[in-house]
C-alpha cells in the first residue's frame, strides 16, 4: 500500500508579487520541470483548470511570460456548497539566453499542464570535429 505522503496534492502556492496588482482575485505560481535535450529545453507548467483559450504566453525583450486563468465552474443558478478548488490565475516568467531559437518555440496544452518547447540555436547545438591526420 502506498505511503498517504505519496497521494497529497501540493497546495497551490501564491505569487509573491513585489508590485501591487491592479485586479482582484488570486495569482498562483504554477509548479514547472525543465528537462533538456541536445536539440531543445522543454519546460511544463501545470495550470489545472486553465483552458487553452485562457492561456497567454508572451515573448518579450528575452523574457517568457506564462499566464492563464481559471474560470468559476458553477453556473448562475448554482450555489457553493463546498470549494475546495481555488480559482484564479497563474503567472510565471523566466529570462531565455541566446541558446534558444525565439522564433521556433511551441506550447501545447493538454489535461491541465502547458507543455512548451524551447528549441536551441543551431550556433547551441553541438557537433562533431573531424580530426585528420597531417
Amino acid at each position: 500500500m502506498a505511503d498517504s505522503k505519496e497521494l497529497r496534492a501540493k497546495e497551490k502556492q501564491e505569487v509573491a508579487a513585489p508590485v501591487e496588482q491592479t485586479r482582484p482575485g488570486l495569482v498562483f505560481t504554477p509548479d514547472v520541470d525543465i528537462f533538456e535535450t541536445d536539440r531543445e529545453i522543454t519546460l511544463l507548467a501545470d495550470m489545472p483548470g486553465v483552458a487553452a483559450g485562457s492561456v497567454d504566453i508572451d515573448l518579450r525583450d528575452g523574457v517568457l511570460t506564462l499566464s492563464g486563468s481559471v474560470k468559476p465552474w458553477e453556473g448562475a443558478e448554482e450555489s457553493d456548497v463546498m470549494v475546495e478548488f481555488e480559482i484564479g490565475k497563474y503567472y510565471r516568467r523566466f529570462t531565455l539566453s541566446e541558446v534558444i531559437d525565439q522564433d521556433r518555440i511551441e506550447a501545447k496544452l493538454e489535461n491541465g499542464v502547458l507543455r512548451v518547447g524551447l528549441p536551441k540555436a543551431e550556433k547551441a547545438l553541438p557537433r562533431r570535429v573531424a580530426v585528420t591526420t597531417a
